[in-house]
């Protein structure tokens, strides 16, 4: 009677071991933040040309890419209007008007319940100024609701950032004073404190309050300059 050759003992099969968890996944979503950077820094490098508009070998040096990138990135910009191309040349689009249309109503959103806060407390009209180049403009206007009178300061006011409290504020150093003041500079008779509104990315601001009769900087100082950080903190 023949017999069966006995086979050796197989190893036990180990069995596959899942995958750690993210794994591979972090690659595609470093290629998109990659992306998305070298689309801000185009559109950044189109802004910053101040005459003739730069050439697609000039964006491609400014931002450390190749030609053939930059018609990548060129691509999706375009289609929503931020840039448009001139031949071989590159210019801001309407797009980005629409986007800076934007800006200003979620501004005033943002730093409304601190402006009411500080002109409830204050008794006094209260304003969020903005720098637009070499003059600052009220954006947001907001009056006490229980003082007999007080100034009505209209929204889109401008005037120097270099006159009156609201627009000495927005420059004021880091270092320097908290909040500064002004009496009959923009107005006989009228008196302003303001404080900047500071490390918000782009925005030169001001917080600042306005009266027809003195005001006390040791009293409505640190509430102005509170209310400037508030703003700030609203909008980071």
């Amino acid at each position: 009677m023949s017999r069966r050759p006995v086979e050796p003992a197989r190893a036990p099969r180990r069995a596959n071991s899942a995958p750690q968890a993210g794994a591979g996944s972090t690659a595609p979503a470093k290629e998109s933040s990659l992306t998305l950077e070298r689309g801000l820094n185009l559109l950044q490098a189109v802004a910053d040309a101040e005459s003739e508009a730069p050439t697609i070998s000039e964006l491609a040096t400014a931002i450390d890419v190749s030609r053939a990138a930059v018609y990548r990135l060129i691509g999706p910009l375009q289609a929503r209007g931020l840039i448009r191309r001139e031949g071989s040349r590159v210019r801001l689009g309407l797009g980005v008007l629409w986007l800076a249309g934007r800006v200003l109503p979620q501004l005033r959103f943002a730093a409304m319940p601190t402006l009411r806060a500080l002109a409830e407390r204050a008794g006094n009209t209260v304003h969020l100024t903005v720098a637009d180049g070499h003059e600052a403009q009220a954006v947001a206007v907001v009056e006490p609701s229980w003082t007999s009178y007080h100034v009505a300061y209209r929204v889109g006011t401008r005037h120097s950032v270099e006159t009156g409290a609201a627009g000495r504020a927005i420059d004021l150093p880091a270092e320097g004073p908290q909040w500064t003041a002004s009496a009959g500079e923009l107005q006989s008779g009228a008196c302003g404190i303001a404080a900047p509104v500071r490390r918000v990315p782009g925005l030169r601001a001001s917080v600042g309050i306005v009266s027809l009769q003195p005001l006390s900087q040791e009293e409505l100082g640190p509430l102005v300059a509170e209310a400037a950080e508030a703003v700030a903190a609203a909008l980071r």
